[in-house]
């Protein structure tokens, strides 16, 4: 019987996306999905003669893409053998196909940049579009991996209730130990010229009540959690990744430009020393 429950990872051969299948692959398993292996064809943007060339055997523009996307279909079986995977090739740019696609799945998967990068950008375009308008939670795979490591939440003043659930359900099928923060804005300079406050109350009946809730929904996780003081919430956040598992964070999906998200997602998905799992999933009320 095929498996409903499906994690999707776009694939183009570059050397991030193989990064980006081997870590989908290896997720699918522990969460019981299948994988879903896409890769979107240029090369209708390019020709209209994508066929074999005259008299070439295993030649053509269609052909190559076909070579692409059964290259990630091995690496994905190589990673984890006996997880089931289906390959899907569609033509066109990954903005135009992978958020339908996407749509009702676990997760979609990508890396960080892909073979249309630019040098010095850290995350493509590609990769943003998708964590501000994809219908599921987005994961951005970077070099940068600590496969022991905790499991790392950032939480906003709402609770971040979705990236909550889905920083549970992570860390309850790896076991992985949940470290939540939440960041307090304190502007630079500002211990120096006056005497520390002792107590936050509000903060912490919040990231108290965060606490509870995880212990809740991931019964069999060990859950901590610290208040951190930074000028910027995403410089905070982007620090503590350090060593994490993966980083979750919630996006509004409200950036100023359609297509966009917020700045404290978009700067901790570019700099983060992590993977990073940006949350658009609808909140429930338990871990599965």
């Amino acid at each position: 019987m095929t498996n409903q429950r499906t994690i999707v990872v776009g694939f183009d051969g570059s050397e991030e996306a193989k990064r980006a299948v081997q870590w989908a692959a290896k997720y699918a398993v522990v969460r019981e999905c299948s994988l879903h292996v896409v890769h979107c064809s240029l090369w209708v943007l390019l020709s209209n003669n994508r066929g074999p060339v005259p008299g070439v055997a295993d030649s053509g523009l269609e052909r190559a893409a076909q070579k692409v996307l059964e290259e990630g279909l091995a690496l994905a079986q190589e990673t984890v053998p006996d997880l089931e995977v289906r390959t899907t090739l569609l033509h066109g740019t990954p903005r135009d196909h992978l958020a339908r696609v996407s749509l009702g799945a676990e997760m979609l998967v990508l890396g960080s940049r892909g073979l249309g990068g630019f040098m010095g950008l850290l995350v493509g375009s590609v990769s943003l579009e998708m964590a501000a308008t994809a219908e599921c939670p987005v994961a951005v795979i970077r070099a940068d991996d600590h496969p022991e490591g905790p499991v790392l939440l950032a939480v906003d003043d709402s609770g971040s209730p979705a990236a909550l659930d889905d920083a549970c359900r992570f860390a309850a099928a790896t076991g992985a130990d949940l470290m939540i923060v939440h960041v307090l804005h304190e502007p630079a300079g500002y211990r120096l010229l006056r005497e520390p406050v002792e107590a936050y109350p509000d903060a912490e009946a919040l990231l108290d009540s965060v606490l509870s809730q995880a212990r809740h929904k991931a019964p069999g996780v060990t859950v901590a959690g610290e208040l951190l003081f930074d000028a910027s919430f995403s410089k905070a956040v982007v620090k503590a990744s350090q060593g994490a598992r993966i980083t979750v964070v919630g996006t509004k999906g409200h950036g100023v430009i359609k297509g966009t998200i917020g700045s404290t997602a978009h700067a901790v998905l570019h700099h983060a020393h992590s993977p990073v799992l940006v949350s658009r999933r609808r909140v429930t009320t338990e871990v599965a």
